[in-house]
């Protein structure tokens, strides 16, 4: 670490600030740059840089391009614009973030006072938001480190951010054919290229790094483990989730349709090369295209119009069939869910009032591919019973509408719980696995343990806070237990037809 020691003038975007001597500015040198941070509660944090050029007029739609020298000053003061947005999280009646698409951004916390040789572990964390929305800024990292120095094990927190929606997740046969299916994925792996060459100038060990996220974070971690044939490439050591494992995707012709109705509210329906002309459509009607399909908590909710899909290269099959055929990174790995996942995002089904109008919607939005029979086993194991549903143990209490507990235990388990027991199930014997479901915040009036409530947790900090640095120091995390044990500690058994309160995390 190297602190500024003479009057120096610092140019930014705002303006000219002037620095003296008596204020100790954190500064750390980038190959020819010099990066200013600032302190923050016994932390240095160093946010905002870029760690890809801009994915900006000819850039757009294409794999993110490194930066391969960096000059001059670059103040780090400040986090960096969010993403372009799709709605966002329910109940947030603040203005939508400052968003541009030069967004590709890397946030660095440490501990203040570190040793130019210090190496410490690195909790690196994707962000949530249904690959729709999300940004760095919403997760301040600064407990995280501050826990871990009262802990004795001092780590470096790190996140970045990633193209979102139509911006980082296109699909369609043209994107395809051009090789730039799921950028937001590839983004993302840069990043963590990015660190694997930057982050010992920070005080990091580039041996020492854990992939962390929650949502679609955590589904992007995930991915990280199970694409490239489950070759890691030395970018991580160990992984952490939390309500996210890999996912059911789909071909990425699938999403052809919404593909299609960006080439018609762009202007570029005509074009000889659409994806040229989607590349040169102004930003503001792109944008406004994008704004018009479906968000996270709409109908659609969990069947998502923009998301990873199967591109032929950096996911060469759905994601559930990579850890079934052996293509899984075999790193150490947390995985983890709350206990009523689906009570979020079915909150506008109201309208699901007999079994008719549930199978109509499952075969409308969740199981569109599914023959009818499925879908009426499906519904078989899923009873018209209220005491058995989400939020579970809360008896005939919080029912919203006749079908919502039946629908939020279908959604659960099909986007979250059913993906991690099987991620569990594929690695058992193979790599050191551990599991929790959270059970907290049981009370909270018809969503119960919902989805997200984990990111309150483990950031508050609390005892999960601590399972966390303890597995970035690998140390074993007590209290825990191996995947098979948690595979057979089916909710069914537990909590299905019991009307009792639960609280804690198990």
């Amino acid at each position: 670490m190297r602190f500024s020691t003479t009057f120096f003038l610092l140019v930014c975007s705002g303006g000219v600030i002037a620095l003296t001597s008596d204020l100790r500015i954190p500064q750390i040198h980038l190959s020819h740059a010099s990066v200013v941070g600032k302190t923050v509660s016994n932390t240095e944090q160093f946010l905002g840089i870029p760690f890809a050029l801009p994915p900006t007029g000819r850039r757009r739609f294409v794999p993110p391009v490194p930066y391969d020298v960096y000059t001059g000053v670059i103040n780090a003061t400040a986090y960096g614009l969010a993403c372009p947005q799709l709605g966002g999280p329910p109940g947030n009646p603040g203005p939508p973030p400052a968003e541009s698409e030069d967004c590709l951004t890397m946030n660095i916390i440490r501990p203040a006072g570190l040793k130019s040789y210090t190496r410490l572990p690195v909790a690196v964390w994707f962000h949530g938001g249904g690959f729709l929305f999300g940004r760095t800024e919403s997760n301040d990292g600064t407990p995280i480190v501050i826990r871990s120095m009262e802990l004795n094990m001092p780590v470096i927190y790190a996140s970045m951010q990633y193209r979102l929606n139509a911006f980082g997740f296109l699909p369609g046969k043209e994107v395809e054919a051009a090789g730039v299916g799921n950028l937001g994925l590839r983004d993302q792996r840069m990043a963590l290229k990015w660190i694997q060459q930057h982050i010992a100038s920070f005080g990091g060990d580039p041996y020492k790094v854990t992939i962390w996220g929650e949502s679609a974070g955590a589904m992007s971690v995930a991915v990280e483990m199970i694409t490239n044939g489950g070759h890691t490439d030395g970018l991580f050591r160990a992984a952490f989730m939390q309500s996210g494992s890999p996912q059911g995707a789909g071909d990425i012709e699938l999403g052809q349709p919404y593909y299609d109705f960006l080439l018609r509210k762009t202007g570029c329906e005509d074009a000889e090369y659409t994806l040229e002309c989607l590349r040169d459509a102004p930003f503001e009607s792109l944008k406004a295209a994008v704004n018009q399909t479906a968000g996270l908590f709409s109908r659609h909710n969990l069947a998502l119009a923009w998301k990873p899909r199967v591109d032929g290269e950096f996911l060469v099959d759905d994601p559930p069939q990579l850890p079934l055929r052996g293509s899984v990174g075999r790193v150490p790995f947390v995985t983890g869910d709350v206990d009523d996942e689906g009570t979020l995002f079915v909150q506008p089904l109201g309208d699901l009032n007999m079994t008719a109008d549930l199978k109509n919607y499952l075969q409308t939005f969740y199981l569109a591919s599914a023959h009818e029979k499925e879908v009426d086993e499906i519904l078989s194991l899923y009873p018209d019973d209220v005491t058995q549903g989400p939020p579970f143990n809360t008896c005939t209490a919080n029912v919203a509408y006749p079908q919502y507990k039946r629908v939020a235990a279908i959604a659960g388990d099909i986007a979250f719980q059913a993906p991690r027991r099987l991620l569990l199930d594929s690695t058992f014997g193979k790599q050191d696995s551990w599991a929790f479901l959270s059970k907290r915040n049981k009370t909270t009036p018809i969503v119960g343990s919902f989805h997200t409530t984990d990111i309150g947790i483990i950031y508050a900090p609390s005892d999960l806070t601590d399972y966390l640095i303890r597995h970035l120091w690998k140390i074993p995390l007590l209290g825990s237990f191996r995947s098979k044990q948690s595979t057979r500690s089916s909710r069914s058994k537990s909590s299905s037809g019991a009307c009792q309160s639960s609280s804690g995390t198990s």
